[in-house]
C-alpha cells in the first residue's frame, strides 16, 4: 500500500466518521447535545491553536483559561438565546480580565500583551466564531440550516480541491499557501452555488435569489476562512495544526472554513433577510 493511498484511505475513514458523528448530532440526538459536541470540536481547536507555537510560548494558565472559556461559549448561547448579547460581551470582559489578573500572578512581565491579546484573539477566533453554529441551530428550521451550511461550505472545499489539482496554473497567494489556485477557488466557488442550488428542494421558503447569494456568500468565506488558517500555520511554519484527525491533521483544519462562513450566515439569515 503505498503512502498516498494510505493517507487517502485513513483520510476517507476519518471523514465518514466526522460526517456520522454530524448527522446523528443534527438529526438523531436532543438539541441540547449539538451544543456539547460544538464545545468539544472548539476546545480541540483551541488547544490545537495554543500548541501551533513550537518554542510553547503560552502558559499552561493561559491555555486554560483559553480553553475553557472558548468551551463555555456554546452554553451561554444555549442557556441564554434571549439575551445573548449581553451575556457575551459580559464575558469577554471578564475573560479578558482574568488574563490580566493571571498575567499579574507571573513572574515575569516579557510578551505580556502578546500572550493576552493571542489567547483573546483564539477565544474569538475559534470560540466565538464556531459558537455562531449553535445560533443558527435555534432558528427556526435550525437544523436544516446547519446541514446546509455545512454541506455548501465543505462542497467548496472539495471543489477548491478537485478543480486546483487538475487545473490549477496560476498560483492565488503563494506566500501564504503555495498549492491553492485561482482556479480552485473558482471552482470552489462554483462547487458552492451548485450545492446551494440542489440543497433548495428543503429550503422551500428561502427564495432563488436567497439561496444563490447565500451560496456565493458561504464559498467566498469559506476559502477566506481557508486562507486565514493557513495563514496562522504558515506563521508558525507548521504543516498541520495537529495529527489528531489521520488522514486529515487537525481539528483546526475540520473547522477553518466554517469559522468564517458560520458568522456570515447567521447575519445573513438574521439581518439581511430578517
Amino acid at each position: 500500500m503505498s503512502y498516498s493511498y494510505n493517507t487517502m484511505f485513513k483520510r476517507t475513514i476519518t471523514s465518514i466518521i466526522l460526517i456520522l458523528v454530524i448527522i446523528v448530532t443534527i438529526f438523531v440526538l436532543p438539541i441540547w447535545t449539538f451544543s456539547v459536541v460544538a464545545s468539544i470540536f472548539i476546545g480541540l481547536g483551541l488547544y490545537e491553536f495554543f500548541g501551533l507555537d513550537p518554542k510553547g510560548a503560552f502558559p499552561r494558565s493561559f491555555v486554560y483559561l483559553g480553553v475553557f472559556s472558548g468551551v463555555s461559549l456554546p452554553y451561554i448561547t444555549y442557556f441564554y438565546r434571549p439575551t445573548g448579547g449581553i451575556w457575551e460581551a459580559l464575558f469577554f470582559i471578564i475573560v479578558l480580565i482574568g488574563l490580566f489578573i493571571i498575567q499579574f500572578a507571573r513572574k515575569e512581565n516579557q510578551n505580556a500583551v502578546t500572550l493576552i491579546a493571542l489567547t483573546l484573539f483564539g477565544v474569538f477566533y475559534i470560540g466565538w466564531f464556531f459558537t455562531y453554529l449553535v445560533k443558527i441551530r435555534f432558528l427556526e428550521d435550525g437544523y436544516k440550516l446547519v446541514a446546509y451550511l455545512l454541506l455548501v461550505t465543505k462542497a467548496g472545499d472539495i471543489g477548491a480541491y478537485l478543480v486546483g489539482s487538475r487545473f490549477g496554473r496560476h498560483r492565488l497567494i503563494p506566500r501564504i499557501s503555495p498549492n491553492k489556485s485561482v482556479e480552485g477557488a473558482v471552482g470552489g466557488l462554483l462547487f458552492s452555488i451548485a450545492f446551494a442550488l440542489i440543497s433548495r428542494y428543503f429550503l422551500s421558503w428561502l427564495s432563488f435569489g436567497a439561496i444563490l447569494m447565500s451560496g456565493i456568500l458561504i464559498g467566498v468565506f469559506a476559502q477566506l476562512g481557508d486562507l486565514a488558517e493557513s495563514l496562522i500555520k504558515r506563521d508558525y511554519q507548521v504543516k498541520d495544526s495537529s495529527l489528531i484527525l489521520p488522514g486529515i491533521g487537525g481539528m483546526l483544519d475540520v473547522i477553518d472554513s466554517i469559522l468564517f462562513t458560520a458568522p456570515i450566515f447567521y447575519i445573513y439569515l438574521t439581518i439581511i433577510l430578517h
